[in-house]
């Protein structure tokens, strides 16, 4: 699944332990960085890639922070601050007319079906669940920012759970309307 490798640095930092932060986010950097190398390998353009941009300069960030200020008191809130600046970044990209969604479905939808109305806005939906996920991810994650890890990690977990649950049932929900129609679904 695509979304999985453009949310393994983040799924990385969630579940590592956060003791272990200033590894979880020197491994979610490599791993960040060495997904755009991929991408652009295979001839994916920028214009696809803003999850993964936002994610290396991200990480880069954290990298910094963690390993010259391990007892920031940051630290307790960053799990928040990192599902906030993924509802930012999911945000801008909606802002811009290219939810990130989209490049990412394009990636196994063939051609003929990018330009169709249903596929375009399909795409906006989901990009819209992502970023509510992720903003009410910050929220919750805001207001656990002291409380055990456990809870701070099934909260991020959930916050990339619901919606892959959402764009696997979205997505076969769009398909089925399409073939009922008598529409070639995406």
């Amino acid at each position: 699944m695509t979304y999985l490798r453009t949310f393994a640095p983040w799924i990385v930092y969630a579940v590592i332990p956060s003791q272990h932060w200033q590894w979880s986010a020197v491994i979610a950097l490599v791993i960040a960085l060495a997904g755009i190398a991929q991408q652009i390998r295979a001839g994916q353009r920028w214009d696809a890639l803003i999850i993964d941009i936002g994610s290396a300069v991200f990480f880069t960030a954290l990298t910094v922070l963690a390993l010259t200020d391990p007892d920031t008191a940051l630290h307790p809130y960053m799990p928040a601050i990192s599902s906030g600046v993924l509802a930012l970044i999911a945000g801008v990209s909606l802002l811009v007319r290219v939810p990130f969604t989209l490049p990412i479905a394009k990636q196994t939808t063939p051609q003929e079906f990018w330009d169709q109305p249903m596929f375009i806005r399909t795409a906006y939906i989901l990009t819209s669940v992502w970023t509510a996920s992720f903003a009410i991810g910050c929220i919750a994650l805001t207001a656990l920012a002291h409380s055990s890890s456990g809870l701070r990690t099934t909260v991020q977990v959930l916050a990339f759970v619901v919606p892959v649950v959402f764009t696997l049932r979205y997505v076969a929900h769009i398909r089925a309307k399409a073939k009922l129609l008598g529409q070639p679904a995406a």
